[in-house]
């Protein structure tokens, strides 16, 4: 048996997991990025989960490489990340640097295209040609598969969309830029629009949740739960995230015509608390001869599609070199 492994890094978790030659993630293991302590920490943290799931299948086959998908502007042929603002990683040879401390082909790319490459291929985006899928996480981000093949774009920026600019906001983002998307409709975003609505003095059982000092612990899964209560602010935060997301996924669908929608990450938990002002925000942008016959739906792996992406991709590039060898 020939497996590979899948590794997605994201701005609060790094997921790792084995996957076989029938798409099966065997094994997989979850820890924090850490990512505030450094980049040789976060490397080795994913030496270690590759060494730890290795060890595990090393007398059932041969580990033939690894992909890893990881957040911001990175240069899939070159192994380099570019500019990751939410890991503060600039110009790093990441592709390189692992595959010197495990041996192994290591492949790499951006993780929301990984996400979305692994819901295309083997999750809600069967049967669909045209698929944009965007996830709302720590920041937000998409990408764009046209036949079951990634879409790029000059430097390989397609899918930033947590960067398009929005009326209305004012805030700094960690990419050096302003009123970017993911600095308020982000998991992250909402949560800074939370605290600093608190911090005013508004009326809102978060404050009853996580008194003083506690409030730092808030997450956005705490944000809709406070919804579910009929918390004012929770439902002002939540509805005003997936409006500003369906404003900027007009112009996007407009641009590209996708025949579905993804919608996965950490955001995406909320379900129908944010993707119901997204698809009428969306919906109200859209000619109706378009959006009546576009799906809108949630990402059918979540955890899964980012690891499940990066293995069958690295899988791919091993491929297509010993085809042309």
């Amino acid at each position: 048996m020939r497996y590979s492994i899948g590794v997605d890094v994201g701005g609060t978790n790094i997921v790792c997991g084995v996957m076989d030659e029938s798409g099966v993630v065997l094994e997989k293991m979850k820890c924090p990025t850490d990512a505030h302590l450094g980049l040789d920490t976060v490397l080795s943290l994913i030496v270690d989960m590759v060494n730890t799931l290795r060890q595990q299948f090393v007398n059932t086959g041969e580990l033939v490489g690894m992909g890893l998908g990881i957040p911001g502007l990175v240069d899939p042929k070159k192994g380099v990340i570019v500019s990751a603002g939410h890991l503060q990683w600039f110009n790093v040879p990441v592709a390189e640097l692992l595959r010197k401390r495990t041996g192994l082909p290591v492949y790499i790319d951006n993780d929301v295209r990984m996400y979305m490459y692994g819901e295309a291929v083997a999750g809600a985006g069967r049967g669909y040609s045209h698929i944009l899928g965007i996830t709302i996480g720590t920041g937000i981000s998409a990408a764009m598969i046209n036949d079951e093949k990634l879409f790029y774009g000059y430097k390989a920026m397609s899918g930033e969309i947590g960067h398009v600019q929005m009326e209305g906001v004012s805030e700094k983002c960690v990419c050096g830029l302003s009123a970017c998307l993911e600095t308020v409709a982000s998991a992250s975003g909402m949560v800074a629009q939370a605290k600093k609505a608190i911090a005013t003095g508004r009326s809102t059982i978060l404050t009853e949740w996580f008194p003083g000092e506690t409030i730092n612990q808030l997450t956005a899964a705490h944000i809709s739960k406070a919804l579910d209560t009929g918390d004012t602010l929770a439902n002002e935060i939540i509805t005003r995230a997936g409006k500003w997301i369906g404003q900027a996924l007009a112009s996007v669908v407009t641009v590209l015509s996708p025949e579905v929608i993804i919608v996965g990450g950490g955001g995406a938990l909320a379900g129908e608390r944010i993707m119901s002002p997204l698809r009428q925000e969306l919906n109200k942008l859209l000619l109706s001869d378009y959006s009546d016959g576009l799906h809108i739906v949630l990402a059918e792996h979540n955890e899964d599609a980012g690891i499940i992406g990066s293995s069958i991709h690295a899988r791919q590039q091993l491929e297509r070199i010993h085809d042309q060898s």
